[in-house]
């Protein structure tokens, strides 16, 4: 093999499915949750054009259960952006985490990479691609996670992992413990050798050994059939935990943010994140204006080219406003996503909300969010309109609904 700077590197990302974005309607009920805008872009382009930082990329492969046809135009129009192959690899059926890994092993394997990264489509984070895989080649070993420390009462959400101090090799992992183990956890960011090809398939080959010995067993045939797929592996479980402690895995930790993006909720949370690195990384995609000619612009903003914004309105802080949307005098908004189509009329005003296709906010109507209530962010789905002055706080409203009374902690559906 030659040099490092000559070796390939590939990365997959995983997308999920249908039955995986339950948790995010109404926002993905016409559209699959890693296309959903988070700071004027896809979900998945963030990872995506993260991975464009990797030095040597060959390619990017996403794998889930979407139809292909949901992802035909953002992978062509992404690959032609980022001038490296994107393609999408539809799994038949659930092979787990690290199992649909080694499903398109072939495939994956094609341009003979020395480095594996595997991301999962909903962390919101910095993404230090470049740097893990560096840190990755000092460490040695099959794989390097990227963690992150939390707050001790949040930690049992996530994986939680313990390092060694000196060395960063993984010593200990489990997935959501009952009991307090670390407050450092695993990001969802990984960056491995082939050899994660090996470890998975040994699972799978113990796993159909196990099969045979029961079915030989007169005793263990009688028993429920409870038993997990020999292809079905879970990367927390079957790879991480059990290969802990045995200097095949490291950690490399991110001092920068990070969330999962699991809720509509969060998703205004993360669009906020991305929109603060947007000031470092490339700050000519956010807005900004002094209410002259153009609308006041506080903090940071990104608006779509054709949305149009009358100059006396007042855009900001954490505002992403997507394509052909319509913001009318004297609208005040802060800290929402407007999507496609919307129109926000005269003196409106939305704040802490998620603001849904071809939705229309009347006149002197507001639409608000409050964090401590039941519901938290204001969430509108496709197609609802709010009449004149009607106030919607903290409340779900499904598509395709009309508004002329206020309402407050509710589910509309």
């Amino acid at each position: 093999m030659g040099s490092s700077m000559e070796e390939k590197v590939v990365a997959v990302i995983m997308v999920g499915g249908p039955t995986k974005g339950t948790r995010f309607r109404p926002l993905s009920l016409n559209i699959p949750k890693p296309l959903f805008p988070i700071a004027g872009q896809p979900m998945v382009h963030h990872p995506i054009s993260a991975c464009k930082r990797i030095p040597n990329l060959a390619q990017i492969y996403l794998v889930g259960f979407y139809e292909e046809r949901e992802f035909a135009l953002y992978v062509s129009a992404i690959s032609n952006e980022l001038k490296v192959p994107v393609r999408y690899l539809r799994e038949d059926k659930p092979h787990g985490s690290a199992g649909g890994l080694y499903h398109f092993r072939n495939l994956i394997m094609e341009d003979d990479p020395s480095h594996i990264f595997l991301l999962n489509c909903d962390v919101c984070c910095s993404f230090p691609l470049p740097e893990m895989l560096e840190a990755h080649r000092k460490y040695g070993g099959i794989g390097t996670l990227l963690v992150i420390k939390v707050s001790p009462e949040s930690a049992n959400q996530f994986g939680e992992l313990v390092a060694d101090p000196d060395t960063n090799e993984l010593l200990h992992y489990t997935e959501k413990p009952e009991t307090f183990v670390s407050d450092l956890v695993n990001c969802g960011v990984y960056v491995f050798t082939p050899d994660i090809f090996t470890a998975i398939r040994d699972v799978s080959s113990q796993r159909k050994d196990t099969a045979i010995l029961r079915r030989v067993s007169s005793f263990e045939a009688l028993q429920p059939a409870t038993r997990i797929p020999a292809d079905f592996v879970r990367l927390d479980q079957d790879i991480l935990s059990p290969l802990a402690g045995k200097k095949q895995l490291y950690t490399y930790e991110t001092l920068d943010f990070w969330e999962q993006i699991k809720s509509p909720g969060m998703s205004l949370r993360c669009s906020e994140l991305y929109l603060s690195q947007f000031r470092l990384t490339s700050p000519q995609v956010l807005a900004s204006g002094d209410g002259t000619k153009t609308a006041i612009v506080i903090g940071d903003v990104y608006i779509h080219h054709s949305a149009k914004i009358h100059p006396t309105a007042k855009i900001g802080p954490n505002v992403s406003i997507s394509a052909n949307a319509r913001v009318g005098p004297g609208v005040r908004l802060i800290s929402c996503i407007i999507l496609d189509d919307v129109e926000i009329m005269e003196n409106a005003v939305v704040t802490n909300a998620i603001v849904g296709w071809k939705s229309s906010i009347g006149r002197w109507s507001r639409a608000e969010g409050v964090y401590n209530s039941k519901l938290g962010v204001t969430i509108l789905g496709d197609s609802v309109a709010v009449e004149d002055e009607v106030v919607v706080t903290s409340s779900i409203v499904l598509p395709n609904k009309t508004l002329n009374v206020s309402v407050q902690d509710e589910i509309i559906l």
